[in-house]
């Protein structure tokens, strides 16, 4: 259908588009008039999501930051907040709307705290303030100062949930990380008592670094091997592992300040002060006759031995070692994370930012007047539009040569009427004509 086609339809069916409009516009004002005014009051609250934990220093990725964004707008409108809302405005001691409560519906079976709360969750309404991090809490309400009083105890509500919710969120995590601390370190005190007991029954102790003190000795015994000498006259007996021997000494009376006297580290330096001593007695002959001390080297390869016999014991003894490290290891990083959630469940940080207070608003959003009267005509127009074009399309007329057309009824030719001061008749008239208006069928017939 043609643009011209329509326009004759909504003129010959005018009157239901008018009536379509004064309908909408009269439900509107008597809506207005009746109804009453809804004032709206805003209270903002700063949400810090690109801000670092206070403790862990981690931060959020942006992804998360808008579904955490989403899940605190839903979050605020849930009874836990609202019923928060509730007791910090003091409406449970309110005889009014104890009153109101005691003739609700009598199939409402909810309890007065809840009943108050959906009061609140009703007109409540939160979003994000766009291109910010600023969450912008509304709430509606007949009485303007009601409206900004609600508006500000629902964000602290909020506020104080959120720091409910994160303490008790971190609380619940460092039971369970203290729980693992506690099984991890009764495991450690197991591996380090089979240690202690498989190195006391096999005389074998090892160092920070898992090298058993008969490899120590040996190594101690290779590196004072000396090298083979020219005969040479002979001298005063001199020993050659003096100045170690000074140094196993000295370090000894430092240890013995501070460790008890059968501590492994001060056992240690002993042995390997000992395995000094006897490598000098044996290398000190051997300079004073002018040989190259043969018998260093039968006690090297005898410290050879030792260590062969016994290298199945020491690599069992390093692997219970490893257990006890891994343990140990597993022990720290453990009770690390459980004090860190210790600390989160009693910070008082809730990462929000309380942006002023809500002010008592002097304008009602409700009604609107010039959105109202705009709104209801343009609803107005496309209902009767609507209902026209139905009206037609269950009765058609023939209203122009094009309705013919559509009927596939021959036009032979069109004759246009003269005006009534026999001129030219004005385009409107020729758009919406004065055609005689006939049912299609009839004009089929005819």
């Amino acid at each position: 259908m043609s643009l011209t086609q329509f326009l004759r339809i909504f003129w010959a069916r005018r009157g239901i588009i008018l009536i379509a409009l004064v309908a909408s516009l009269s439900a509107a004002l008597l809506a207005g008039r009746v109804l009453p005014p809804r004032y709206t009051a805003q209270s903002r609250v700063l949400m810090d999501v690109v801000k670092p934990d206070p403790v862990t220093g981690e931060m959020i990725s942006s992804a998360f930051a808008r579904a955490y964004v989403k899940t605190q707008i839903e979050l605020i409108r849930d009874y836990r907040i609202a019923g928060r809302a509730t007791d910090l405005l003091g409406w449970a001691d309110s005889p009014e709307l104890a009153a109101q409560y005691r003739a609700r519906d009598p199939n409402d079976t909810r309890d007065f705290r809840r009943w108050l709360a959906q009061r609140i969750m009703d007109g409540t309404s939160t979003q994000l303030v766009e291109g910010s991090n600023v969450l912008e809490i509304s709430y509606s309400s007949s009485n303007p100062e009601i409206a900004a009083q609600v508006a500000d105890a629902i964000r602290r509500a909020y506020v104080d949930q959120a720091i409910a919710f994160k303490r008790e969120d971190a609380a619940n995590n460092a039971r369970w990380f203290r729980g693992q601390a506690d099984e991890i370190r009764g495991r450690l005190t197991q591996a380090e008592l089979r240690l202690s007991n498989f190195e006391r029954t096999n005389g074998i102790v090892l160092d920070q670094d898992l090298i058993d003190q008969e490899s120590k000795r040996l190594a101690a015994l290779s590196a004072a091997t000396p090298m083979p000498t020219m005969n040479m006259p002979a001298v005063a007996p001199a020993n050659p592992m003096a100045g170690q021997i000074a140094e196993a000494n000295a370090a000894i009376a430092a240890a013995e300040k501070s460790l008890g006297p059968n501590n492994p580290q001060l056992i240690d330096l002993r042995r390997r002060r000992d395995a000094l001593i006897a490598a000098g007695a044996a290398a000190t002959p051997r300079v004073s006759g002018g040989s190259s001390g043969p018998s260093l080297q039968a006690l090297v390869g005898s410290q050879q031995a030792k260590v062969l016999a016994q290298r199945g014991l020491v690599d069992e003894a390093r692997r219970f070692a490893s257990d006890v490290a891994v343990l140990r290891e597993q022990y720290q990083k453990t009770s690390a994370r459980a004090v860190d959630l210790e600390q989160q469940a009693q910070a008082l940080d809730s990462g929000l930012t309380l942006l002023g207070s809500a002010t008592t608003p002097t304008q009602p959003t409700f009604p609107n007047w010039p959105l109202l009267i705009f709104g209801s005509a343009a609803l107005g127009l496309v209902m009767g539009v609507l209902v026209a074009l139905l009206a037609e399309l269950t009765a058609r007329r023939v209203r122009g040569v094009e309705d013919m057309r559509f009927a596939n009824v021959p036009v032979l030719g069109t004759m246009s009427g003269a005006s009534d001061t026999g001129g030219e008749r004005p385009t409107w008239r020729k758009i919406l004509g004065d055609i005689r208006i006939l049912p299609l069928k009839s004009a089929g017939r005819a």
